[in-house]
């Protein structure tokens, strides 16, 4: 059974999530540790579980859930992986950052790109990558069908969804993402965004007022 442990980190409130089971293998999604406190929690928690990263993939590329991309890729010797498609994005950081008033630290380059379909292996558990674009251009979501949850990055929230209002968001193809990759799944399954508390496809299919 795969753990899902959310961090919540940097100034944008932007929750990284790290997945282990019992191999102790972890795959690190969206690491948005900014600053040194950030970054000893994550190892903190790693190190005392006695994990092994093998994995490091980006939901998306916006600013807050790459803050820790090098840092995380040069402590456990990683490759980054993301869509293709999320490469502007990525790109786009550092000016992005300025924007704020903030830097950012070099982001590695890709080493692998996910595309829909593919299957997420690591230890004994499986995540299925659906495309879900609409925040961002080539936003992932991943579904564990074993365990009933979904890693959702930006796309959908409890009681809301992604703002599209950045470079490369686009509000129809959020919503038909949204219901037509992530409402279809079972209702019990959890969703784990990328701000904010959890949530199910159940509870937002009754109460969502964008849906």
């Amino acid at each position: 059974m795969v753990k899902v442990v959310a961090f919540t980190f940097n100034p944008f409130q932007e929750n990284t999530y790290l997945l282990h089971d019992e191999t102790k293998e972890c795959i690190i999604f969206d690491p948005g540790c900014s600053n040194a406190a950030e970054k000893q929690e994550l190892v903190s928690y790693i190190e005392q579980n006695d994990l092994k990263p093998v994995r490091l993939i980006n939901t998306h590329c916006h600013l807050d859930h790459i803050f820790g991309n090098g840092f995380i890729a040069n402590k456990y010797d990683l490759g980054l992986e993301i869509h293709k498609g999320e490469l502007p994005v990525l790109a786009q950081a550092p000016q992005s950052a300025a924007r704020f008033g903030i830097s950012v630290e070099p982001s590695p380059e890709p080493t692998n790109f996910i595309e829909e379909g593919d299957i997420i292996k690591f230890g004994n558990a499986e995540l299925k990558a659906i495309l879900t674009p609409g925040h961002s251009p080539a936003s992932l979501s991943f579904y564990c069908e074993a365990d009933k949850f979904i890693i959702a990055g930006d796309v959908l929230f409890h009681s809301s969804i992604g703002r599209t209002d950045l470079p490369g968001g686009d509000f129809n193809t959020l919503i038909n993402s949204i219901k037509t990759k992530l409402l279809v799944l079972p209702d019990d399954t959890k969703v784990y965004p990328g701000h904010m508390q959890a949530t199910t496809i159940g509870f937002e299919k009754e109460h969502n007022p964008f849906l």
